[in-house]
This record gives structure tokens, C-alpha cells and sequence, in this order.
């Protein structure tokens, strides 16, 4: 075991005795510090030291052609500081090596948590597809900034994506590196999008279609080159279920005899049975039933649930001159026409599948029109005999 005070000159110098296949020159001032010297005249810096259980490591610090014989001191100082604490920087570096990309993430640990603690997911999946994987997928968990999450947040929104749609950018990256955290995978200990912003949204913001514009949506859905949107849409619109419901719905689940569609478990977390009107019937009796294929308006191309409509449903609100509406504003304009046509709001409820009052009274004050509609005719009906008695 050579020992030599080094210097940059007798690192210059060293040379590896013929016949050996390396020299290694053990430092005197820095315990462990040692220089590697090759046949061929390569030169390497290490620092040899003893871990926690006494297995004896090898830290590799540079080659000596790319790095000063001084700085490489420094660093084997520095190492050697954090051994003498407990750390292990071989065990450290290894780990750095095993840092999955987030593409890697999502396959091995991100699906297979949801896949089991998750009921749907598919909008979820498409939207990893389109918008996280493409721009995020190759980079390692470590390599992921703050930065990074927050242009990709409001680059959708500047495409015209709803504030919600956007807000999945920020809270997905926040779900996966929870998970990963609490899973112990290599470089998830820091949380990204915890600090981020979300986009302020107006959850109670009501558009409904007039009778024109559902005229004109129609006349727009006649001449669409998505074969599906010509059932989504008006099915929507007639049924007041959510979007997911219906992109998830299941044949064995629509009795067409019965009148009525059976969502096995719904958003407010319990099944509910929807009545189907004879409009609706006759949509549903119109659709093709795919050999294998048990949903009734899946993707044509993947016989499984569309998992995002929005470029579909941007172009044919556009078409139709209805910018800004979105697809779950045909819930709303169905749970209007319910409330202009008498119905209580009770009666509403249930049919939008609301499992509390509160969530239905959004729609009170539509009431209130109908019942101030009912008292003008009222007054109409009784304004001749008043005047005859003036």
C-alpha cells in the first residue's frame, strides 16, 4: 500500500510500474484520499473509507485529467466529513442512479395504486396521456421544478382548456410525488407542485341553452364528423347525467323495456336508476352494439370510454357559436327545463342524482321565475274584471 503526500506535481509524475495493472498511491494528509494510476496513463481520484456495518467502500471523486488535484482534496475532505457523521455517499450516488422518469413513475406505481383505490380513472389517464407524459415523461422525479409545473398549468389555460381541466396539471404532480413519497421511491422526497396556485374557479357559475341555441347545437351535430358526439350530446342533454356516467355506461346496465338505466355507483357514491324518456329510448335503440364491446357509446377506435371529449366538444361549440359552454352546462340546461316546466326541486334532485338538497337549490331561484311567470298570468286573467269594476 504506496503512501505519498500528493501533490500536483507527483500526480503529474505518477506512472504505474510495468507489469501491474494500477498504482494506487494512498494520501498522508487525507485518510482514505487515494490516486488511481492506470498502464495506459489514466488517472482517477477516490476516496476508500469504511461504512456504518464496516464493509469497506470506494467513492469515486473524477478522473484527473478533468478535475484539479485540488479540488479533488476538497471534495474527498468534504466526503470523508460525511462518513465520519454516518452518511454513505456510495449508497447515496447508487440511489441518484435508481430515480425513476416520471413516465417509469406512473407504470410502475402511479397505475397499479389507482387501479385498486380508484373507481374511474380514465379521464385521469387520458389526461396523463395528453398532457403530462408528452412534455414531463423522460424526465427524472428529481429533474422536475416548480417551474416546469407552473408553465405547463398555464399553458392550458391560455389554450382555451376549462380552469378545472387545468387545475388536474398541479394536482396530479402534487398526487405523484405524495404517493411516491409515502412508496420510499428515489427522488420523490420533495414535493414540487405542494406550494403551487391553483386557478380560482366558479363552480357556481349556471349557463343554460336557450331553445335557440340547443337549435342551433342540433343543426351543428347533424353535419359533425364525430359519429359519437351525434349521441353524447343529445343524450346529455335529455338525461341530465354527469359525462362520465354516460361515457361509462354499460348495455347490461339500460333496460330499454324497463325504461330505465341503472348507474351502479354515481358521484355522490351511491347507485341510482335514471327513468329514460321515449326520446331517449329511441337514441339508444338506434346505437350499434360492437361484438365484445359492453359500453354503449365507447370510442370506436379502442371499444373502451373516451377518456377526453374536449377537442371533439370545443369544435362543435365553436360551430354552434356557443364559446365558453361546456359539456357539463347540458346538465345544468336540463335541470333548467325541468325547473321551467313545474318541476320541484325535490323532482330535480333526484333525477341529477343529488344525494343533499343543498346541491340542488342552485336551481331555486329558477323557481322563483316560473312562479313569477304563473303571477303575471294571474294578474292578466283578472286585470278585465278589475277594470270593469273601476
Amino acid at each position: 500500500m504506496p503512501t505519498a503526500t500528493l501533490s500536483t506535481s507527483l500526480v503529474n509524475s505518477a506512472v504505474c510500474p510495468e507489469g501491474r495493472s494500477k498504482l494506487d498511491l494512498y494520501d498522508t494528509a487525507v485518510p482514505g484520499f487515494i490516486l488511481e494510476v492506470r498502464p495506459s496513463g489514466g488517472k482517477t481520484y477516490h476516496l476508500r473509507y469504511r461504512d456504518q456495518y464496516g464493509k469497506q467502500r470506494q467513492f469515486k471523486i473524477g478522473d484527473a485529467g478533468s478535475i484539479s488535484f485540488t479540488k479533488a482534496r476538497d471534495i474527498a475532505q468534504r466526503v470523508r466529513s460525511r462518513v465520519v457523521g454516518g452518511d454513505s455517499p456510495m449508497d447515496e450516488r447508487r440511489a441518484l442512479r435508481t430515480v425513476p422518469t416520471l413516465s417509469e413513475f406512473i407504470r410502475d406505481t402511479y397505475m397499479p395504486h389507482i387501479r385498486v383505490h380508484r373507481r374511474n380513472f380514465q379521464s385521469t389517464v387520458s389526461f396523463i396521456r395528453h398532457h403530462i407524459e408528452p412534455r414531463f415523461g423522460a424526465r427524472r422525479l428529481d429533474e422536475i421544478t416548480p417551474k416546469m409545473i407552473t408553465e405547463a398549468h398555464d399553458e392550458l389555460k391560455l389554450k382555451g382548456y376549462a380552469l378545472a381541466t387545468a387545475n388536474k396539471m398541479p394536482i396530479l404532480f402534487s398526487i405523484f410525488y405524495n404517493l411516491g413519497k409515502k412508496m420510499k421511491v428515489q427522488g420523490a422526497s420533495t414535493n414540487p407542485a405542494q406550494s403551487l396556485k391553483l386557478f380560482q374557479l366558479n363552480n357556481n357559475r349556471e349557463r343554460y341553452l336557450s331553445a335557440e341555441e340547443v337549435q342551433r347545437l342540433r343543426s351543428v351535430l347533424e353535419e359533425c364528423p364525430y359519429e359519437q358526439m351525434r349521441t353524447i350530446v343529445p343524450l346529455l342533454l335529455m338525461l341530465g347525467c354527469r359525462k362520465r356516467e354516460l361515457l361509462e355506461a354499460r348495455w347490461e346496465h339500460i333496460d330499454l323495456e324497463r325504461r330505465v338505466w341503472h348507474i351502479p355507483m354515481s358521484k355522490s357514491g351511491r347507485a341510482r336508476n335514471v327513468p329514460l324518456s321515449s326520446s331517449a329510448i329511441e337514441v339508444f335503440r338506434s346505437l350499434e352494439r360492437r361484438e365484445g364491446c359492453p359500453y354503449a357509446v365507447p370510442n370506436p377506435a379502442t371499444l373502451k370510454p373516451w377518456g377526453n371529449l374536449h377537442h371533439q366538444w370545443d369544435a362543435v361549440r365553436r360551430r354552434a357559436g356557443l364559446d365558453g359552454v361546456r359539456m357539463h352546462d347540458l346538465r345544468h340546461s336540463f335541470a333548467s327545463n325541468l325547473v321551467n316546466s313545474g318541476r320541484s326541486i325535490y323532482e330535480v334532485g333526484r333525477l341529477l342524482g343529488h344525494s343533499q338538497v343543498k346541491t340542488t337549490q342552485r336551481y331555486a331561484h329558477l323557481s322563483d321565475t316560473v312562479l313569477m311567470s304563473a303571477m303575471e298570468e294571474a294578474a292578466n286573467a283578472l286585470a278585465p274584471m278589475l277594470k270593469e269594476r273601476a
